[in-house]
């Protein structure tokens, strides 16, 4: 440890956010990150992480870039470093075009110290000609588990950071997560190629939360809902965790006719709406919230008194983050669980919507084939052509990455506009010589229309032999001095195509393979999680354990298995048998309006209501009997419907 730097650190901890102390593991990660090194810092929900690149980015002399997975994340850490009188911004959809190039500008200037951006910017070739620019002295990366395919909440993007750290000669990375299991962590670890002794890992046990489960019956759900927050079994403020949308907007309903005031949160809602709801609860003009996981992520809330998941959570590490919203100010709340296996099988749908077909797989491969040494991808327009949804397409298209097919380059807009006041002589007036030449012969490149001029940067580029990036940067100068108003529009990604000698059928089997064994990690998952609540000894020493915590006591004394000892979850409701169902009957529609797209799977995710690319082209969700079975197992169906094509899933 470095105990020269500590006394500087606790005066800067004191002066700056007015604590008396660090919390457990802070001063560790803080030190290892003021010194220049790679650190991991697995903390539970609430125990302080932010604060790990808080106070280093007041100390770095440059600039901290925190890749955050969610724009509600980055808003509500924003709100906490203004506070503290730590300049900071984000770059993100809200800003209009002047508070975008301010925060550029701001940030190449050296005056923030902290800059938030998801990790799609980083493809971004408007972002990048300025992150060239900046001093950057720390990459941060929130919910780091998002790096690990065997996270629970994987996101294709963030294996890219590892390669945007080494092509922006970034030195040093933080990376924070408060659900990696022993496996995730030694995953993310090795992508960094981070020190093992730079690996922080806090307990995730808390003696104020007392977690509960409740085993109740699927019809009497609401009712017991109902009696536990009017009789104070649970308290206030609350949130109730579903997880469906219009479950939310159920319970929310319902818990209003009982005389509770709850309001629904929900991704499908108005994003204006949806904050409001969300301040007013941060504001405890709110005290019940009825939420999807989209609610949650980055409050920092510190007397939420319960808890509560009306469904089952997506597995122990979701259910570890959403408790870990509770009781942050250390006093007792309850975490209660109204178990039922009701919506396993809601769960279990979910993940089979996320596994593309081989057939998808192949055109997707086709398409490598053919487009030459560069491959250029509208990704809306890929995932209608192969029907596979977005997220696992961009999860096919990392994994091709590396296997080495093709390599990512950068993200381009297709167009470019602009608008101005001005002639093409008075902008250009202000600069001499090659620059002015350069300039004039860009704005020559453009056509006008309307209200917009539109240019042509590939005729541009291949007329006179610049360099792209140099004209997109000349475009965002002018645009940032208010010489033209500059519009983009169509992403596209671009990679390099580095073999198209591959056997498309052999390959399509080996990502099938790969989709496949996530597919069957994460209903392995659901499993364990179920497991973990009807589980013989302590709720709370079994969740530390889970995330590799060795607890040196066995029992709480105050979960529910501590006080009444194991429970088992009440069965889902019985419901009519499948074979009663005429499958050929509920398929025909379907299958008129498909064609030959109406494979087994697609029938199959059709009658489920899983959503895919092809029952958006067909208007799906209009069709007679569509999520006519959406209670049943994606499993069952599919066999029921094999056994009226006489056809298998596998070949397909």
């Amino acid at each position: 440890m470095n105990t020269q730097c500590s006394p500087n650190l606790h005066s800067e901890l004191r002066s700056r956010f007015g604590f008396s102390r660090f919390r457990k593991g802070q001063l560790q990660v803080i030190e290892k990150v003021t010194k220049g090194e790679s650190v991991i810092a697995i903390f539970p929900t609430g125990a302080g992480k932010s604060l790990c690149y808080q106070l280093p980015a007041t100390m770095l002399p440059g600039i901290t870039i925190v890749v955050s997975p969610l724009l509600s994340l980055m808003k509500d850490q924003l709100k906490y470093l203004y506070k503290h009188n730590i300049s900071a911004a984000s770059l993100d959809s809200t800003l209009n075009r002047e508070q975008y190039h301010e925060v550029l500008a701001k940030a190449q200037r050296g005056e923030l110290k902290v800059l938030m951006i998801s990790v799609e910017r980083f493809r971004n070739e408007r972002f990048r000609s300025h992150l060239s620019n900046m001093n950057v002295s720390l990459l941060v990366v929130d919910e780091a588990h998002c790096i690990s395919e065997w996270g629970h909440n994987f996101r294709p993007e963030y294996l890219r950071i590892p390669v945007y750290k080494k092509e922006f000669s970034i030195k040093q990375v933080l990376l924070l997560t408060a659900t990696a299991t022993v496996e995730v962590g030694d995953d993310i670890r090795a992508k960094f190629a981070i020190a093992p002794q730079n690996v922080i890992r806090t307990g995730f046990y808390r003696k104020n939360l007392h977690i509960n489960v409740c085993p109740v019956k699927e019809e009497e759900r609401i009712t017991t809902l109902v009696r536990r927050l009017k009789t104070g079994e649970e308290q206030f403020p609350a949130i109730i965790y579903v997880t469906l949308q219009k479950s939310a907007e159920m319970v929310a309903e319902e818990l209003k006719k009982a005389g509770i005031e709850a309001h629904a949160y929900h991704a499908g809602m108005e994003n204006g709406h949806r904050e409001q709801i969300q301040n007013r609860f941060m504001d405890s003009n709110i005290e019940c919230v009825v939420a999807t996981i989209a609610f949650g992520m980055g409050i920092d809330k510190s007397d939420i008194r319960s808890v509560i998941h009306f469904d089952l959570p997506k597995s122990i590490e979701g259910y570890s983050q959403e408790i870990g919203r509770a009781g942050r100010d250390d006093l007792d709340a309850s975490c209660t669980l109204l178990a039922n296996r009701c919506s396993i099988v809601t769960l279990e749908n979910f993940i089979y919507g996320d596994t593309p077909e081989k057939s998808g797989l192949r055109v997707l491969l086709d398409e490598i084939k053919a487009a030459g040494s560069l491959w250029e991808v509208k990704l809306v327009s890929l995932s209608n052509k192969t029907n596979i949804r977005q997220l696992p397409l961009k999860t096919a298209l990392v994994y091709l990455e590396m296997e080495g097919i093709i390599t990512s380059l950068y993200t381009y807009f297709s167009e470019y506009q602009f608008k101005t006041v001005l002639s093409d002589d008075e902008i250009v007036s202000g600069f001499s010589g090659e620059r002015a030449q350069f300039l004039r012969r860009l704005l020559e490149y453009s056509v006008p229309k309307k209200t917009w001029n539109a240019i042509d940067l590939f005729l541009f580029v291949e007329t006179y032999g610049y360099e792209r990036k140099r004209a997109v940067a000349a475009l965002e100068y002018l645009d940032s001095k208010g010489l033209i108003e500059l519009s983009v529009k169509q992403a596209v990604d671009v990679y390099r195509v580095s073999t198209n000698d591959f056997d498309s059928d052999s390959v399509a089997d080996n990502l099938y393979g790969i989709f496949d064994q996530n597919q069957s990690h994460q209903i392995k998952r659901i499993s364990e999680m179920v497991g973990f609540f009807e589980r013989n000894t302590c709720l709370s020493s079994g969740l530390s354990r889970y995330f590799g915590e060795n607890t040196a006591s066995q029992s709480c004394g105050h979960c529910s298995v501590c006080i009444v000892g194991p429970l088992r979850m009440e069965v889902a409701s019985e419901q009519r048998p499948l074979s009663s169902y005429s499958i050929e009957k509920l398929t025909e529609e379907f299958t008129d309006t498909a064609g030959q797209k109406a494979t087994p799977v697609m029938t199959a995710k059709f009658l489920c209501g899983i959503s895919s690319p092809l029952f958006t082209k067909i208007k799906a969700k209009k069709l007679g009997s569509f999520a006519m079975l959406e209670n049943y197992p994606f499993r069952d169906v599919l066999s029921a419907v094999e056994a009226l094509s006489g056809k298998s899933a596998v070949t397909v």
